[in-house]
């Protein structure tokens, strides 16, 4: 079975790990797969470059974003076909096809040949521009009069029902088996222009041996953290994406009653640097960290992680957590509660209830037996249900699925 998987990088983003990820699974399983990306991080023959824009794609491209139309402009995507790892595939996987590195106009080309299979990492795939929708339902009936333009990835002017039916002509001219790693995308999915294709449930998987519970002894020393301290961990780029709610854990900790305050360390991953006076109270910054290693270390010393975002599909993050021990507070959005289970694998907070989310650490801080059942909960249903190579075998029938059905047309054709 050979596999190409294209996306908008092999390690850069919480799209391009997932589907990494995948990729090492199916490795694992004997599947000769390979990647072509967007942005290229790793030094690896089975990662190659997707075309570049050529200069006419640049000339296009300020004439298409100036209209409100990203991504059209890629006139290089259909050199994809030219690729010696296209023509080697017997499947394609598409992950996320934004972040300006290809044309979504080239999939009905790219798939007259193979089959294909559409990993959503999030909405973008069924709406007007943006990733998330947040409180709109617009996607539902063709976009238009976008509420935010500015939204992730943003758009110049309003031709959202534009893309709407550019995207819903490329799928009425494709065909395409539909992914969705959490059961609310998938309900998402079936209620959007997608649901055209058949839809399939397949959680992301995480590599249970590297990421598992650490001594938290050990784990504390190695990250000079008092033994004593109620230890919470952050994980954010910065404090000022608001997808991922800064703002809301400031206000949840200022939440907090002072006597637990004066318990508690902040632990955070992440590029920007907090301030040891932002969240008024003793912060660790761990700066950006990529390591899988240091990653285990900084969830095996932290009593809980709290994950304030406001949308989400299946974030990394908490697979993280779970594979870890590490039990999770966080909002009732998006896939979220797939991984953070009430009173089994953390709290879940009502959406943009920073109050809430609040109780929920104290409830859990203030808790040591409840907190112990919770780690061996985690762990539980980490191995059980995300553990890597359910996930590649859940892919790997499909792909077969698909493969022998394209035999058959071909077959029944001669």
């Amino acid at each position: 079975m050979h596999v190409l998987h294209i996306n908008q990088s092999d390690i850069f983003g919480g799209a391009a790990i997932a589907g990494y990820r995948l990729h090492q699974g199916l490795l694992q399983q004997g599947i000769d797969s390979r990647l072509l990306v967007g942005r290229v991080k790793t030094q690896s023959d089975r990662v190659a470059q997707a075309p570049r824009e050529s200069w006419l794609d640049q000339k296009l491209k300020r004439v298409t974003e100036k209209a409100g139309l990203n991504y059209i402009a890629q006139l290089s995507t259909f050199k994809v076909q030219q690729h010696p790892f296209y023509q080697a595939a017997e499947v394609l996987n598409f992950h996320n096809l934004h972040t300006s590195y290809f044309n979504y106009l080239a999939v009905p080309a790219l798939v007259r040949h193979k089959p294909a299979v559409l990993t959503l990492h999030d909405m973008w795939s069924m709406t007007g521009h943006c990733a998330y929708s947040y409180g709109c339902d617009r996607w539902k009936i063709g976009c238009g009069q976008c509420p935010d333009l500015h939204s992730y990835p943003s758009v110049r002017r309003d031709s959202t029902r534009w893309e709407w039916k550019l995207k819903n002509w490329v799928y009425q001219h494709t065909e395409l088996s539909i992914v969705a790693p959490s059961q609310w995308l998938v309900n998402v999915a079936k209620t959007s222009l997608l649901n055209q294709f058949p839809i399939h449930y397949i959680p992301y998987g995480i590599d249970t041996e590297t990421y598992q519970p650490e001594d938290r002894s050990r784990a504390r020393a190695a990250l000079r953290i008092e033994s004593d301290r109620k230890v919470l961990l952050f994980v954010s780029q910065t404090l000022e994406d608001t997808r991922k709610g800064g703002d809301l854990l400031l206000k949840a900790i200022q939440d907090l009653p002072e006597s637990l305050k004066s318990e508690v360390l902040l632990l955070t991953m992440g590029e920007s640097q907090i301030a040891q006076d932002t969240f008024g109270i003793k912060t660790l910054n761990l700066g950006y960290v990529s390591e899988d290693r240091t990653k285990v270390t900084a969830f095996s010393a932290a009593d809980l992680f709290v994950f304030p975002t406001r949308a989400d599909n299946l974030p990394l993050v908490l697979q993280e957590s779970l594979a870890c021990g590490t039990p999770m507070v966080s909002f009732r959005v998006g896939g979220v509660p797939d991984l953070v289970r009430p009173g089994v694998t953390g709290y879940l907070a009502e959406p943009e209830d920073a109050a809430d989310l609040s109780r929920g650490m104290v409830q859990l801080l203030e808790n040591d037996e409840l907190r112990d059942r919770m780690r061996q909960n985690c762990r539980e249903v980490a191995v059980q249900e995300y553990e890597i190579g359910l996930q590649a075998q859940r892919y790997l029938m499909l792909y077969q699925q698909l493969v022998q059905a394209k035999n058959s047309l071909r077959k029944h054709d001669q």
